[in-house]
């Protein structure tokens, strides 16, 4: 079987936050996550993962994920280092296990890595396998020292590296395969004695090697794959390089985004094909967009389905639904748990708040249109309010199919406006108003002779 660990107990003290370093967001997504599904994508079928500082957190956030969470002690006198937290996920090892080891801030690992990384492992037979990469600038990170047969003969922390090894360019991704047996072994013969004090994950190769055991190096193609996050200037390039991979994803599916370098997709985002992404646009969370479909420049969508041949410009929808052909924007805002229907024209400076907007209905400029029920082929005019709110509580205004509402009209909820009737422009409705009636509520005008002239 293979399974992995997933080392997420760091403390993260250079993020500077009282959020666990593994729970910052890249793209959306808590970097833990990606983690953890690209282990269950790429065919693991069990998964570890070691928490220390934050654990409480850290623990709520993935136990949706089918994962085994352990604990590595921590505070005064526990040890520290990679190989403590590996040695913490002993005993869910088999002697048979194919065991990767992942890091659980290094987000940008890919299933089809770890895939061809695994298959490298197993094909040769190796004790152990490092997943190496060469960087023209290395520092920081390990160095891979090699034998002749090109295995590996050792890793070496920068900090306890001689200046020739330092000038090696095959760094340690700390990423590895072990044989179950292997690593169990291992891990029961090293110790704390190097310039930290701790239990290096990477001696466990010296002890192989003393053994005669064989250590493959797979270098990785993409460096990138294995980019780790220490500090929030890190998390922005990674977060980079995240977008720029969910971007050209979904152009390849299909999807014009006419400027990769300013369009900000999550990648739990569905976008469908042919539809236009213009620049300055954010979309988020659970998103889905139909096909055909215009999406800015300067939108923000947030966790809501539309569907396709939509136009949405310069406009927020959050947690809605709207339905074929209609358009929004320019700078509209739909609000949580709206609905609109099928080409309905929602224009601008229109707010909707918790209602449905029926078929081919029309709310095109300066309303808003709150708690209500709009029916079908409804013509809501200019200035238009809904006053849902009386101080204490919300009402709703059910207006039926045909009704038509003239401009800075103020319907007072609760109240129903139905079928085929009319509002006069300037009323204020606080009645229901009947299948095909007119309602006219304004006080009659008065004009006051001279007295424009006269009134200074």
């Amino acid at each position: 079987m293979n399974m992995s660990i997933i080392l997420a107990a760091g403390e993260g003290t250079r993020m500077k936050s009282d959020t666990p370093k593994t729970l910052h967001k890249v793209c959306g997504k808590e970097m833990i996550r990606y983690v953890i599904e690209a282990a269950q994508n790429s065919g693991i079928q069990k998964n570890i993962v070691v928490l220390g500082h934050g654990k409480d957190k850290v623990g709520h956030n993935i136990s949706d994920m089918d994962v085994i969470v352990v604990e590595q002690p921590t505070g005064e006198g526990a040890p520290y280092g990679t190989g403590y937290a590996v040695m913490s996920a002993q005993e869910y090892i088999d002697d048979s296990d194919t065991a990767v080891i992942l890091v659980g801030d290094g987000p940008l690992i890919r299933k089809e890595t770890l895939e061809k990384f695994i298959e490298h492992h197993e094909e040769n037979k190796y004790a152990a396998s490092v997943m190496t990469a060469y960087l023209d600038n290395p520092k920081g990170y390990g160095r891979i020292v090699r034998n002749d047969d090109s295995s590996i003969m050792n890793i070496v922390e920068e900090k306890d590296a001689s200046e020739e090894v330092r000038k090696l360019c095959e760094i340690n991704t700390g990423i590895y395969c072990f044989s179950g047996k292997m690593l169990k072994y291992a891990l029961k013969n090293i110790d704390t004695n190097n310039s930290q004090g701790e239990y290096y994950l990477t001696d466990t190769i010296k002890v192989l090697n003393i053994e005669g055991h064989k250590i493959g190096g797979w270098v990785l193609e993409d460096a990138t794959d294995i980019k780790a996050v220490n500090d929030r200037v890190q998390l922005a390039e990674v977060t980079e390089i995240m977008r720029d991979r969910i971007n050209k994803r979904l152009m390849v599916s299909g999807v014009t985004i006419i400027d990769p370098q300013r369009t900000y997709i999550e990648d739990s985002v569905v976008i469908g094909r042919d539809s236009v992404i213009y620049p300055g646009t954010f979309i988020e969370g659970k998103t889905v967009i139909g096909e055909c479909c215009v999406i800015g420049p300067d939108a923000r969508i947030v966790d809501s389905t539309v569907s396709g041949n939509v136009s949405i410009e310069m406009s927020k929808v959050v947690e809605s639904f709207i339905d074929e052909g209609t358009t929004v924007g320019p700078f509209a805002y739909l609000r949580p748990k709206s609905s609109v229907g099928k080409n309905v024209k929602i224009g601008d400076f229109v707010e909707i708040k918790k209602s449905t907007i029926g078929d081919n209905s029309k709310v095109s400029h300066l309303a808003y249109v709150g708690d209500a029920e709009v029916g079908k082929d409804v013509n809501i005019g200019c200035g238009v309010v809904f006053v849902n709110y009386d101080g204490k509580n919300k009402h709703k205004t059910v207006i039926g199919d045909g009704a038509f509402v003239g401009s800075n009209s103020n319907l007072v909820a609760p109240v129903n406006i139905q079928k085929d009737s009319y509002v006069a422009c300037g009323s204020t409705i606080t009645d229901t108003v009947e299948e095909g009636d007119l309602a006219i509520a304004r006080a009659r005008q008065v004009n006051k002779k001279g007295y424009g002239r006269n009134r200074y």
